[in-house]
């Protein structure tokens, strides 16, 4: 016999349910982080792997050429940053100087024409913008000791990646053991679609950011502002926010500018300089390059990345727009789930725009398809 619940037992489940998966995320933290990483690395380093075994290249040797590649990448991205990072931080001092002239200038300004008694701007400026130098020095010591102290799991990345990989087959061969042998090939044809799906999308974003990131700082060295790699790589890494990253971005570099310079107009040309760069992303570079497969909606890129950061910090704002693209993933392809599919998806992608010419053709075939079987009628009344 069946046992049926009632709805509220059901909706009380669920939700003990996700409770007890958000502690369980959070208590196994530095063992589900660095495992997600790899993961992540492991999606992206396959159709490399798979070439480089293609040339009788060995599956370990294969790997470790892999690896080697993105440790360097890597690398070479982290020093650049943290060259323009330090100049930046020990640059802050002098602009504290410049930003409480301006502050004295708007003080006058307001006493003279509106009668606003000026406030004491040195002590404005020694509680909140002379702490960004501190907070900087403090943001930069805190991340050199984590990563002083993250050696062990650094190290433990790299060998997921290596065992992923090289055991990517037999774990293919796990998840057959859960099923019949004649719904297999619709598996392998599922994971198959899948491991497509999110391999273009993950390497088509980091390649859209890359894109976005020379453009941005180009940009920014034909106007000739200062640390221009820092804040073109910074801007680019968060278009992966739809809407709200441009903004974020490009505050940054124009409130350097108009502080390092005093001209209003060459802010406001930064920013058109992102906002066109944006312009570029939004409607030529993404959608060639990573198309309509996976097309998160801003809402849930958003949600993503608070109640990443709420559960993960860093680490889970940087998973959490893959995440939700391997999940949006599997929801379309497992026909239970397929609504949350369609609810994270862009409405753009979800309501696609018929074509002329599919609908006139569709006309056409309709209205022969209706002659045939009238003609077939008419032979059999006869």
């Amino acid at each position: 016999m069946e046992i049926s619940f009632p709805k509220y037992f059901k909706y009380t489940i669920i939700l003990l349910g996700l409770v007890l998966l958000i502690w369980f995320l959070q208590t196994f933290k530095s063992i589900l982080v660095p495992i997600c990483f790899s993961g992540l690395f492991a999606l992206l380093l396959v159709p490399l792997c798979e070439r480089l075994e293609k040339w009788r290249i060995p599956r370990p040797v294969a790997i470790l050429i892999c690896i080697i590649v993105v440790i360097a990448f890597l690398g070479g991205l982290i020093w650049l940053l943290s060259s323009q990072l330090i100049g930046f931080i020990q640059e802050l001092g002098t602009l504290s100087d410049k930003v409480n002239e301006y502050i004295q200038k708007v003080q006058v300004f307001l006493l003279k024409n509106f009668g606003i008694k000026p406030t004491n701007g040195r002590e404005f400026l020694t509680k909140n913008i002379g702490s960004l130098q501190q907070t900087g020095t403090t943001i930069l010591t805190g991340t050199l000791s984590l990563t002083t102290g993250a050696l062990s799991v650094l190290t433990i990345i790299p060998i997921y990646i290596f065992f992923m990989l090289y055991y990517r087959d037999h774990f293919r061969r796990f998840m057959f053991k859960f099923i019949t042998r004649d719904k297999r090939s619709t598996l392998i044809t599922t994971i198959d679609n899948i491991q497509k799906v999110v391999e273009s999308y993950i390497s088509g974003l980091i390649i859209v950011i890359v894109i976005v990131a020379l453009l941005n700082i180009t940009g920014l060295m034909i106007m000739g502002v200062p640390y221009a790699v820092f804040f073109g790589i910074f801007a680019s890494i968060l278009t992966i926010i739809p809407y709200i990253g441009i903004l974020i971005g490009a505050a940054l570099p124009a409130l350097y500018t108009l502080v390092q310079t005093g001209s209003l107009v060459d802010a406001i040309i930064v920013i058109g300089i992102f906002a066109f760069v944006q312009f570029l992303e939004g409607n030529f570079i993404t959608p060639n390059i990573t198309g309509s497969k996976v097309s998160i909606n801003p809402f849930a890129a958003v949600l993503a990345l608070i109640i990443g950061g709420e559960i993960w910090g860093a680490a889970g704002m940087i998973l959490s727009i893959p995440i939700i693209a391997i999940l949006k993933v599997l929801f379309d392809a497992y026909e239970p789930l397929e609504p949350f599919g369609f609810l994270l998806g862009d409405i753009n992608s979800n309501s696609e725009k018929p074509n002329v010419f599919t609908t006139l053709s569709d006309r056409v075939k309709t209205i022969f398809n209706l002659k045939k079987e009238k003609e077939e009628q008419d032979k059999v009344s006869k």
